[in-house]
């Protein structure tokens, strides 16, 4: 792939003009910043944007739902728990193995065929009597099913929004996402006292009708991404060449690194109640407490993607990444000194502003990855995502049963840091190509 020519060197064309006037041949045009008017006035972005939100949102219902149901039957917290965690145990696996359906199939197709396949078996969820361990199935089958569908959305928005407004619209999707999920947590338990848990999660499976309805309206069919030439490949074979693609590029193992640093500073959510606990002084209820830490980190992700999608150029994006992501880790170290709640939800959502930066890691994960192979990419990038937050969460569980939830979140925040800057200083020495990239782009 030919080089486009570096800042530096367009710099040493320009100081050989006349002092005081630039040469129009190499005068370089501004960067463009896309407005979220403007992304949000393309068709098929906006049903990707309602589907995906109104499945969500009927996730987040179905998952207290499950929870009420599965304890008010079973009275037992280790069934409940169980049975929350078959809700992250599918993607790990499917992420690697049916992601690759995204590459070899229509896109438009898979997202369809895995909305009605999922409405199907909540319906089936739906039936009061249903047998435990037949709701355990189905449940595990649901959540595996989001592997192929989120790795065809994913691979699709690429090509709904070109350069720049990739990125403003992954930022309005993440803050689409933080809101909803808010939402079906708070306002799932009122909803299920009115509902009942099984016409909950009927209505989850009408979410998912609904998602597939505003998929064929609104989302125009296009052809496999994978040319069909000498034979299909098997799943195995798939599976394989995306992990040859991700981790054989320097550059894409570079960026892979900087999604997955997301295990070090999503662990305080994971040990949010023992640290309620102990700020707990008298004034708020634990529970309390508990909520407002947990937002914290998600109201600074909204802020901070807002903010970085919309005034900060698509090349200030890659340029400030790495420094972004040892903001999002360092506020965390200041835990160690055992500041007051209020210091705790600023140094937190401090951090969740932070975490903005993975909307340039993943835009420049697209200008790396070749269109056809973006579904298998995807997929397992999102696998091993799920794998660090939950081995990151059940690391600090362990480490605060001993040492206490402040020096645990420290100790994340720390070694986080650490991890950031080193990738910040390997990106460095990668990232000019690809802000060539996104420059001439936009």
């Amino acid at each position: 792939m030919a080089r486009a020519a570096s800042p530096e060197l367009s710099g040493v064309t320009l100081a050989a003009t006349k002092p005081g006037r630039l040469s129009g041949r190499h005068r370089r045009p501004p960067e463009t910043r896309i407005t979220y008017g403007e992304v949000v006035a393309i068709r098929e972005f906006r049903a990707l944007w309602f589907g995906q939100g109104l499945s969500l949102l009927g996730d987040q219902l179905a998952q207290v739902a499950l929870a009420v149901l599965v304890y008010s039957r079973t009275q037992s917290a280790l069934a409940t728990a169980a049975v929350y965690a078959l809700t992250y145990l599918p993607p790990i696996i499917g992420g690697p193995l049916l992601a690759g359906l995204a590459d070899r199939y229509p896109r438009r197709r898979v997202m369809l065929m895995c909305d009605l396949l999922r409405a199907g078996m909540l319906a089936t969820m739906a039936v009061p009597g249903m047998p435990f361990a037949v709701l355990c199935v189905l449940v595990f089958c649901v959540v595996l099913l989001s592997a192929p569908f989120s790795a065809a959305r994913a691979a699709l928005l690429p090509e709904v929004l070109e350069g720049d407004r990739y990125v403003v619209g992954s930022a309005i999707q993440n803050v689409t996402n933080q809101a909803v999920q808010m939402l079906g947590f708070a306002a799932g338990g009122a909803l299920i006292a009115v509902l009942g848990p099984y016409r909950a999660l009927a209505l989850d499976s009408a979410t998912f009708l609904g998602s597939a309805l505003v998929i064929v309206a609104g989302v125009r069919r296009r052809p496999s991404s994978r040319r069909e030439e000498g034979g299909k490949l098997s799943m195995w074979n798939m599976t394989m060449s995306g992990a040859r693609l991700v981790f054989g590029d320097r550059r894409l193992r570079t960026l892979v690194m900087f999604a997955w640093l997301c295990g070090f500073y999503v662990l305080p959510e994971g040990i949010a109640v023992p640290y309620a606990a102990s700020l707990d002084d008298g004034r708020l209820p634990v529970p309390v407490i508990t909520g407002l830490l947990m937002a914290a980190m998600p109201m600074g992700t909204v802020v901070g993607a807002f903010l970085f999608g919309r005034f900060v150029t698509p090349s200030g994006r890659l340029r400030a990444m790495g420094w972004m992501a040892m903001l999002t880790c360092a506020p965390l170290v200041v835990c160690l000194m055992r500041p007051p709640l209020e210091a705790v939800l600023a140094l937190w959502a401090l951090s969740g502003i932070g975490g903005a930066y993975q909307l340039a890691a993943n835009a420049a994960f697209v200008q790396c990855v070749p269109p056809a192979e973006r579904g298998q990419a995807f997929g397992l990038v999102q696998s091993g995502l799920l794998a660090a937050q939950g081995i990151g969460i059940l690391a600090g569980g362990v480490l605060a049963q001993q040492f206490g939830p402040e020096p645990v979140v420290a100790l994340a925040g720390g070694c986080g840091f650490a991890v950031a800057a080193m990738l910040s200083m390997l990106w460095t020495e990668t990232r000019t190509e690809i802000i060539a990239k996104v420059r001439a782009a936009t």
